[in-house]
């Protein structure tokens, strides 16, 4: 009975443990996406200034 008590406890564990896990993992996803969406849009800014600095001089 006590082996059985052990694995269920080992089990949920195991399962608090995968859930922190693919939390962690969802939560850099998601900042590495936004980072890269904020560079690409700064990316996009300069070309267009840098673009239409030159057609005014």
């Amino acid at each position: 009975m006590g082996r059985i008590l052990l694995a269920i406890a080992a089990v949920i564990v195991g399962f608090i443990v995968l859930g922190w896990v693919i939390g962690l993992f969802g939560t850099l996803l998601k900042w590495a996406l936004i980072i890269g969406l904020v560079a690409v849009v700064a990316g996009v800014v300069m070309r267009l200034a840098r673009s239409s600095r030159s057609e005014n001089a």
